[in-house]
Order: C-alpha cells, then sequence, then structure tokens
C-alpha cells in the first residue's frame, strides 16, 4: 500500500511514522519541518496524566472552552487517548521539562520542553521517520486527485502521484488573514481544493486569535503561559482590564475593543524573575526587538493563530472519499467546539494521526481510478484576501461587515478555491446570528441556545 501524508508539522509525522512502524510505504510531501507551525509551538502539549488531574475534568474544561459546541464524542475519544499520545512521545525519546497552566484548563497539564515544545519535538520525529524509510519529498502538492468521488492521488508540478491513501495534514488557513503569527503560507489550499470538489468543511467560521501576538520585524506569539506565569495585560496607562486566564477569545476581543479605544495594550511580565530560563525563546526575539522583558511592558495585539474549522471528518479522520483523509488543524469533528483550547492542538494532531493509521490499516483502501482532471489553478492576489478577511471576518463581526466582504470578494482575483474557502467563512458566519466563542458578532452580542449546533459548508452554508 502506498500512502501520501501532505503536511510536515506534528499531525503530519506522527501519521508517517505510525504508518512506516506498520510496514506502509510513506511519502510525506511538503516543505521542510522546521517551516511547519507545529516547530513554531511554544507551550506544549495538553495531557491529564499528573496526580490530581483527569480525563473528566480535561473533558469538561474543552467543553466550556468550546462553548458547547463541541461534539462530546470527538472530546471523549481525543482526551481519553491522551495517554497513548505521551507515551507515543516518551517512546520516541521525548523528554518533558516540566508543566505549565493556560487559560481555560483548571489544572496545570500542559506538557513543555522549555517552553518551546515544537522546536524540540518535531526534529525528533522527522529523524524517527527518516529511520523508518519515509520519503520525503520538498514539493507542493497543488490539489488532490478526485475523480468522481473517488481517490486517485495527489498532483504535484501538474503531474498526478498515484496513491492508495492520501491523508491531508496541511494545518489550516490563518495565513489568510494579514496578520498571523504562523506560517504565511497556510493559506488552506486544499482545504478549498477538497471543498470545491464537493465535500463538506465544517464548523468553517470559527477562527482563534491569538491575543498576545507581537508584531516587530516580524510577527511572533508570546505564549499564554507567560500569561500563566503571573503577567498581566495592561493599558498604556497602568490599566489592568481583562482576567488574563480566561479563554483566548475573551482575551483577545478584550485587547481588540481596548484598541479600538485608542490605547495601547501591552503585557507586563516584569514579575516573573526566572523569564529568561522560563521562556527563552521568548526573550531571545525580544531582546532582538530591544525590548528587556525584565524592565519594559511589551506591546502586543491580537493575531490570526488557529483556524478551528476544516475538512469534515469522522471520528475516525474519514473524509466522504474513500481512501481520503484529514487530520489535525486541517480537519474537523467537533472536538475544539467554538474555541479551541490552549494546547489541545497538538494533543489533536498526535491522536488524529495516530488514529488515522489505524483506520488505514483496518481498511487497506487502493485507488480505484488512475487519473483525474487537473485544474491548474493560479494563485493570483492573496494579499487582497488577506486584508480583506481580517477587516471583514476578523475578531469582531456584524451583518454589515460581512456582507460588504462577500461583496467585494467578487472582485478579487485570486486562486477560486482560497475564494470559496473565503466565501464559506463569510458565509457561515453571517449565517450564524450570535456570538460564540471565537465567533462574536457584535449585532448578535449573545449565545443564542438555536444556534448550538455545527454548520456545514457544501456549496453553500448549512447551519
Amino acid at each position: 500500500m502506498e500512502v501520501a501524508v501532505v503536511g510536515t508539522g506534528l499531525a503530519g509525522l506522527t501519521s508517517a511514522i505510525s504508518l512506516a512502524e506498520r510496514g506502509v510505504n510513506v511519502t510525506i510531501f511538503g516543505p521542510k519541518s522546521k517551516e511547519s507551525n507545529s516547530y513554531l509551538a511554544q507551550a506544549g502539549i495538553a495531557i491529564p496524566v499528573l496526580e490530581g488531574d483527569s480525563i473528566l475534568s480535561h473533558v469538561l474544561d474543552t467543553l466550556r472552552g468550546g462553548k458547547y459546541l463541541n461534539d462530546d464524542v470527538a472530546v471523549w475519544n481525543v482526551i481519553s487517548k491522551a495517554s497513548e499520545a505521551y507515551d507515543f512521545l516518551l517512546r520516541m525519546g521525548i523528554t518533558f521539562t516540566g508543566t505549565e497552566l493556560e487559560g481555560g484548563h483548571s489544572f496545570p497539564r500542559i506538557f513543555t520542553i522549555r517552553s518551546e515544545t515544537g522546536k524540540h519535538i518535531i526534529p525528533i520525529l522527522e529523524k524517527h521517520a527518516r529511520e523508518l524509510g519515509v520519503n520525503f519529498e520538498r514539493k507542493l502538492v497543488e490539489e488532490i486527485g478526485i475523480k468522481g468521488k473517488k481517490l486517485a492521488g495527489v498532483f504535484v508540478e501538474g503531474e498526478l502521484n498515484r496513491f492508495d491513501a492520501v491523508v491531508i495534514a496541511t494545518g489550516g488557513f490563518s495565513g489568510l488573514y494579514r496578520f498571523t503569527a504562523g506560517n504565511q503560507n497556510n493559506i488552506g489550499l486544499l482545504i478549498g481544493d477538497v471543498a470545491m470538489k464537493g465535500l463538506p468543511l465544517r464548523d468553517i467560521e470559527f477562527v482563534q486569535f491569538h491575543p498576545t501576538g507581537f508584531v516587530g520585524k516580524r510577527t511572533y506569539l508570546i505564549s499564554e503561559a507567560v500569561r500563566g506565569a503571573g503577567a498581566k495585560l495592561i493599558t498604556g496607562d497602568g490599566e489592568r482590564f481583562v482576567n488574563e486566564l480566561e479563554t483566548r477569545d475573551v482575551v483577545a476581543r478584550a485587547i481588540y475593543l481596548k484598541m479600538l479605544e485608542g490605547k495601547g495594550i501591552f503585557l507586563d511580565a516584569r514579575s516573573i524573575e526566572d523569564f529568561k530560563s522560563r521562556f527563552p525563546y521568548i526573550y531571545s526575539f525580544l531582546r532582538k526587538e530591544g525590548i528587556d522583558p525584565y524592565k519594559d511592558p511589551i506591546p502586543v495585539t491580537p493575531v490570526a493563530h488557529y483556524t478551528i474549522g476544516g475538512i469534515s471528518v469522522d471520528y475516525f479522520y474519514r473524509t466522504r472519499v474513500k481512501g481520503l483523509y484529514a487530520v489535525g488543524e486541517a480537519a474537523s469533528n467537533g472536538f475544539h467546539g467554538a474555541n479551541r483550547l490552549a494546547s489541545n492542538s497538538l494533543l489533536e494532531c498526535i491522536v488524529s494521526g495516530l488514529e488515522v493509521s489505524r483506520t488505514i490499516l483496518r481498511e487497506k483502501p487502493s485507488r480505484e481510478v488512475n487519473d483525474a482532471p487537473y485544474s491548474g489553478y493560479e494563485l493570483g492576489d492573496v494579499e487582497g484576501l488577506r486584508t480583506l478577511m481580517w477587516n471583514h471576518a476578523g475578531i469582531v463581526r456584524s451583518a454589515t461587515s460581512l456582507k460588504e466582504g462577500l461583496r467585494k470578494l467578487e472582485s478579487i482575483e485570486a486562486d477560486p478555491r482560497l475564494k470559496l474557502l473565503a466565501r464559506a467563512v463569510l458565509e457561515c458566519a453571517l449565517k450564524r446570528e450570535e456570538s460564540r466563542g471565537a465567533h462574536y458578532r457584535e449585532d448578535f452580542p449573545y449565545t443564542r441556545e438555536e444556534f448550538r449546533r455545527p454548520s456545514f459548508f457544501l456549496g453553500t452554508c448549512l447551519l
């Protein structure tokens, strides 16, 4: 069996390793693993295995954080397998240095490696994958080869590479927003591609903005663990205006609204005596930007960080096309609900990677067609899309801004798949006439029980 994994982050590497260990021939497509968002992950992985913690506590935190839009089965399914994910990492040779507390969690269950966790985990996993014979192709997969709802393979440089199964592990589409601390190449090309080919997207309107981005020579994230260690959010005149350990949607929105008042927002970490040793990566980039966190409050702004919605999959990470799977941030089965709880993303990456490998081994898919049409779309104006999405589908939304965004979208020259993805976000945000989690409508500022259900996009938004 020949399997393609598209994506070199934690979900992709976990999938590839788990498959290769079972004798499957695996090819990974994508950029260097150091260019993945997983490599940039700071705080760590939420795992409820310490004394005093419990699976139930983690489940309840996740449901509260997701504003009860979560699929309960998906939540139990992922968190009950957290110890398996932990054992997988230990088996790979990962050594954690401690645990942190992050917003929305009732227990310090965030396993970290000096608050630069991805930087340490990703190279180790890539080394294991190479030792297992996984083939790395540093090439862009332009689209998925599908013909008549049957999988043929993937298109690379205009040519069809045939595979029995394909795992989409490309991450989300936060790169479609003007300000993001992640890889700006994460624009959701294959999410839009499969949507163009008739596969449903789920909960696509829920886009999480990280409260504490730092915009300097480039954009960085200042980990939530810094707030967990005692840093406070203040205005330029010293006013503290929010509980720093609320969920990300609450904190990001509070910052954004203060900024609309014309106030600068700062993270005051001067009380953290061991900042340099505890957060070495953050300390390093701040010093390069001329900021001393021991002396200076740190200017911060919300940035697009994580796209909660994605390709609709079931509990086993299957799409509606046999042999086509999606894992990690590219996928959505209701685990995160309306708002991802901090550090649940890397947990989901590992659990979904391990689970999808079992699914593939169980189903033993084989390609039923050997050819598929190639679209050959050009990317076009990504910058125009980024500005549109930031201005019209950002932290605070309204019917007026969303309708204006849909109108402007028509005149933008861009890859039709990206335009479809942008339209999906705008349409589903317009139809969800409530505020829930990462989706905030100033014209509907309250949660409404009739909207406590997922949305699906299948050419149009179904809610």
